[in-house]
């Protein structure tokens, strides 16, 4: 069955390192970069399959889509898809689960290790010609700190969660974490939010952005941490309060934090954490590593396949 397949923001995935090319095998492939919302449902009006990242997909960007049977997602969460619409209409949706676990571990680790080790500081120090003109052959200027013997604290001890923990018990460090339900993982121990946000030194978040977990990261959260704390976020920027996050750098009621998530993205122009001490901020780059996204399109490309073959998986509806 030859598939008129749409992209509609191929532009957050694709690049000249990671193309689209293995979806050509189930038919013809139209590519927009990212089409604006009101633009979105003319554009996928013929479209047997959408694959989409961000955009919207709901009664009015499906509205014209007679023919769509399928929606495939760059993505593993999928609150931009109204599911309840999409399941009356008899259009299955399958996210892209698991293939971006070992990026955000990875990139977790090297917010945390920018923010104890000051590598940018320091580069940019010797990059100033100030280390030529140093008295001695290690100028501590910037502060540093080994992660041996402190405390990681997870929130959300997922797929993401397990692997930053086996991380973290590399590096020697003692790991504890806050989870919806009971799991038994090797170096991990299970404790409440309170106990968490109180031995922690490091509160690292990764878990989804839901009802529960909406604003978890407020004043009283902060306020509840150790005063030289780190709050790592590479989950959704929804799970905390961003004014809260930034009374609590200014005030050193913590004492840094590492965020590639915001709560719209890409950052407002006057997104109040760009003005935060003590603030690493990277635009929500941890799961894109090349390989990651290859990877990604090989699991969408797969749910296609097994949509097609009768066998759909990754269903979301």
């Amino acid at each position: 069955m030859y598939m008129k397949i749409v992209l509609t923001d191929a532009q957050t995935v694709v690049d000249t390192l990671v193309g689209a090319e293995i979806l050509e095998q189930f038919g013809e492939v139209v590519s927009y970069g990212l089409l604006p919302y009101d633009n979105v449902a003319e554009k996928i009006s013929d479209a047997d399959i959408v694959v989409c990242n961000k955009t919207p997909m709901d009664s009015r960007t499906l509205r014209l889509a007679k023919n769509l049977k399928y929606i495939g997602l760059f993505a593993t969460g999928y609150n931009n898809i109204d599911l309840d619409y999409c399941s009356s209409r008899g259009i299955t949706v399958c996210n892209a689960g698991s293939y971006s676990t070992s990026a955000v571990a990875q990139h977790t680790f090297a917010l945390i290790l920018a923010h104890y080790n000051r590598v940018a500081e320091y580069n940019n120090y010797v990059q100033e010609g100030k280390w030529k003109r140093s008295p001695t052959f290690s100028p501590f200027v910037f502060p540093l700190n080994e992660l041996e013997g402190k405390t990681l604290g997870i929130f959300g001890l997922g797929a993401i969660g397990q692997a930053v923990a086996k991380i973290a018990v590399a590096f020697g460090m003692k790991v504890i974490a806050c989870n919806r339900s009971p799991k038994s993982v090797e170096g991990v121990t299970q404790v409440s939010f309170d106990t968490l946000l109180r031995e922690s030194d490091i509160v690292t978040v990764h878990c989804p952005l839901n009802s529960e977990s909406e604003n978890i990261f407020d004043k009283a959260a902060f306020e509840r941490m150790k005063p030289a704390a780190l709050f790592v976020n590479t989950a959704r920027g929804g799970v905390m309060n961003e004014r809260d996050l930034y009374e609590a750098l200014q005030n050193e009621t913590i004492g840094g934090a590492c965020i590639d998530t915001l709560r719209v993205e890409p950052m407002e122009e006057d997104c109040i954490l760009m003005q935060a001490k003590n603030c690493i901020i990277t635009p929500h780059i941890a799961w894109a590593p090349v390989e990651t996204r290859r990877r990604l399109m090989n699991i969408v490309a797969d749910n296609i396949r097994c949509f097609l073959n009768g066998t759909p998986k990754n269903k979301v509806n």
